[in-house]
């Protein structure tokens, strides 16, 4: 079981972010969410601001580059093993301050990841 932190994170079903929220916690993993709008989806509160909490191993992000720009620091922070940029989230700049902090990060859909148990 990871602890994993999904960026973007939305009440809208028919969002992404929304799927993945469910699939993780499907499999087990304990799921941080933080969104615009507080709310709940199965049972995981989505947060409107950031907390600092230990031993994250992935934030899977679902925000364009330009509204990741905000929680760049709060990344760092955290210290993940990994950050997913799941497609239309790809950012180069924050893609090199990853490289510099040696922070693993992959261009991949979280949703494909875990129906392929690559996760």
């Amino acid at each position: 079981m990871k602890k994993v932190i999904v960026l973007g994170a939305s009440l809208d079903s028919s969002r992404y972010s929304n799927m993945a929220m469910k699939k993780l916690k499907l499999k087990e993993h304990d799921v941080i969410a933080i969104g615009s709008r507080i709310g709940e989806v199965e049972g995981i509160a989505i947060l409107t601001e950031p907390i600092l909490i230990n031993d994250i191993h992935t934030v899977t992000i679902y925000l364009n580059p330009m509204n990741q720009r905000s929680y760049y620091d709060y990344i760092l922070e955290l210290k993940p093993k990994r950050v997913i940029f799941n497609p239309g989230s790809e950012n180069k700049e924050f893609e090199l301050i990853l490289n510099e902090e040696q922070i693993l990060f992959e261009k991949v859909c979280t949703l494909v990841m875990l129906s392929l148990n690559q996760f």
